[in-house]
C-alpha cells in the first residue's frame, strides 16, 4: 500500500487503478453552433514535432468540422518556453489562450488561486468521474481546474543494441550498477547518458531523482507543502549528483545541449546512436522516434526505472512522474469545454496512445498502447510504492528556473549542493 499524500499528489495505486476502470463515454464533437459569427478558440500545447503535433492539428480540424462557426487556432511551443514564460505572461496580461497546458501540483494551485482557470467540476463531471484518481493532481480544494490527457513516470530510455554491444546483460537497478554500465559504454566509444542541460530542466531532473533517493517519503510529504528544506537530505541530494557527475556519465558539451530539439539534442543523440541512454519522462519514445532517420520509434529503444541508491533514506521503490493536462481560461467560450472533452474522448485518446507519445489517462484507451516501453512504464507506475510529482511542478511555478539553474551550476562545477538548497529557500522566502 502506498503512503497517504497531499490531495494534489497521486499515488501509484490510485493512478494505476484509474488506468484500468471503465472507459469514458465517447464524446464526439457536437455542441451548439454559434449564430452570431465565428467563435475562435486559441489552444496552446507543448507538441512541436509529429506525431503528437499532427494529432492535435487533426483534432482541431475535426472539431471545427463538427462545429460550424467555430475556429480552433492550435499552436505548439517548446515545453520550457510554454511553461515558464508564455503561459505565465499571457495569464498576467489578461490575454490568455482559451485552452492551454496546466501542470499539476503547485502550478495548478497557483493559477486557480489567482482566478485564471474555469472550474470544471460540474461542466465536465462525467469526464472527471471516468478518469478517476489520475485527475486528482489537478484538483484544488476539491474542485477540478484541469484534466490530464497523459500520465506516467520517468526513467532511463536506452539503446538495447548498445547495451548488448557493451556487454551489459541486465539493466542497472542500483547506482553502482549504473556507474559500472556507464564505464562499459564509454569503452565502446559512445556517451553513456545524454542530458540537455542547456534547457535547464532535463538536468534538474537528475537532482530531483537524487532528492527522492536521499529524502524519506515522509520528508517529501511534509517538506514540500511546508517549503521547509532544512532536512540534510536536500544537501545530500546535491552531494550524490556531484559525485555522479565526477564519473563522467554525460556526453561532451552537455551543458550547452538542448533536451529535445534537433539531432544534437539529448533525445537526438540517443536517436542517432551517439548516446546510449537518457533520463526522461514517459513521452520520450515519440520524441526519440521523431528524430530517427525514418521518424518512427526504433525497435532497439527500451526503458527501465531510475536506479535506487543504497545507503540512503529514500524508498527504493519510489518513482517520480506526472502528466500533461489542459485547463480552460476563465473567460474562454463555453464551447471550449466541448473541445477538452473531445480531446479526452475514447477515439482521440486511443489515437494518442497509438502515436507512442505517452500513456493516455482515458481507461478505455489503455489497450491501444502498443509501444513496449510505454507498457513497461505503465507496469512501473503500478509497481511504485509512491509517485512523487515532478518537484518543480509540485513546488510551484516560481521554483523551476532558479532550482534548475542551481542544479546546472553544480553540474558545471560553479555551484555547490548548498547553493541548490539556498535557491529553494530564497524562492520560498520571496513568495
Amino acid at each position: 500500500m502506498m503512503n497517504k499524500a497531499r490531495v494534489i499528489r497521486v499515488g501509484a495505486v490510485a493512478a494505476a487503478s484509474a488506468l484500468t476502470i471503465g472507459g469514458l463515454t465517447a464524446c464526439a464533437p457536437g455542441g451548439d453552433t454559434p449564430s452570431d459569427g465565428t467563435t475562435t478558440i486559441t489552444w496552446w500545447h507543448n507538441a512541436t514535432t509529429d506525431p503528437q503535433k499532427g494529432l492535435w492539428e487533426d483534432v482541431a480540424a475535426e472539431f471545427e468540422k463538427a462545429h460550424p462557426g467555430v475556429k480552433v487556432e492550435v499552436t505548439g511551443y517548446q515545453n520550457e518556453d510554454l511553461q515558464r514564460t508564455l503561459i505565465p505572461n499571457a495569464l498576467a496580461s489578461g490575454d490568455a489562450p482559451d485552452l492551454f497546458m496546466v501542470w499539476p501540483g503547485g502550478e495548478v494551485r497557483a493559477q486557480a488561486e489567482a482566478g485564471y482557470l474555469k472550474d470544471l467540476t460540474d461542466v465536465a463531471s462525467d469526464t472527471i468521474d471516468a478518469l478517476g484518481g489520475v485527475a486528482n493532481p489537478w484538483k484544488v480544494d476539491g474542485k477540478q481546474y484541469a484534466l490530464p490527457y497523459t500520465f506516467g513516470i520517468e526513467g532511463m530510455w536506452y539503446n538495447k543494441d548498445l547495451y548488448a554491444q557493451a556487454g551489459i546483460d541486465a539493466v542497472p537497478e542500483t547506482l553502482p550498477e549504473l556507474e559500472d554500465a556507464n564505464e562499459k559504454l564509454r569503452a565502446i566509444g559512445v556517451a553513456p547518458i545524454a542530458v540537455g542541460a542547456g534547457d535547464l530542466w532535463p538536468a534538474g531532473h537528475w537532482w530531483y531523482q537524487f532528492a527522492l533517493a536521499a529524502c524519506s517519503t515522509e520528508t517529501l510529504q511534509t517538506a514540500i507543502p511546508a517549503l521547509d528544506f532544512s532536512d540534510p537530505c536536500w544537501v545530500e541530494a546535491g552531494d550524490l549528483l556531484k559525485d555522479f557527475v565526477a564519473t563522467n556519465p554525460f556526453q561532451d558539451g552537455f551543458l550547452a545541449s538542448s533536451g529535445q530539439q534537433g539531432a544534437d539534442s539529448s533525445a537526438g543523440l540517443v536517436a542517432n546512436g551517439k548516446a546510449a541512454a537518457e533520463l526522461m519522462g514517459h513521452w520520450n519514445a515519440g520524441q526519440i522516434g521523431s528524430l530517427t532517420p525514418d521518424a518512427t520509434v526504433p525497435s532497439w529503444l527500451g526503458w527501465y526505472p531510475f536506479v535506487s541508491v543504497p545507503g540512503t533514506a529514500g524508498d527504493p521503490d519510489i518513482a517520480m512522474g506526472g502528466g500533461d493536462g489542459f485547463g480552460i481560461y476563465k473567460d474562454a467560450p463555453d464551447v471550449t469545454v466541448d473541445l477538452l472533452k473531445y480531446i479526452l474522448s475514447d477515439d482521440v485518446q486511443k489515437r494518442f496512445a497509438e502515436t507512442g507519445a505517452g500513456i493516455p489517462t482515458n481507461p478505455a484507451a489503455i489497450d491501444s498502447v502498443s509501444d513496449p516501453s510505454l507498457k513497461l512504464i505503465a507496469e512501473g507506475l503500478a509497481n511504485a510504492s509512491f509517485v512523487q510529482l515532478w518537484l518543480d511542478s509540485d513546488l510551484g511555478p516560481t521554483f523551476g528556473n532558479p532550482l534548475n539553474q542551481a542544479v546546472v551550476n553544480l553540474m558545471a562545477g560553479t555551484g555547490t549542493p548548498e547553493d541548490i538548497v539556498k535557491a529553494l529557500e530564497d524562492t520560498a522566502a520571496a513568495l
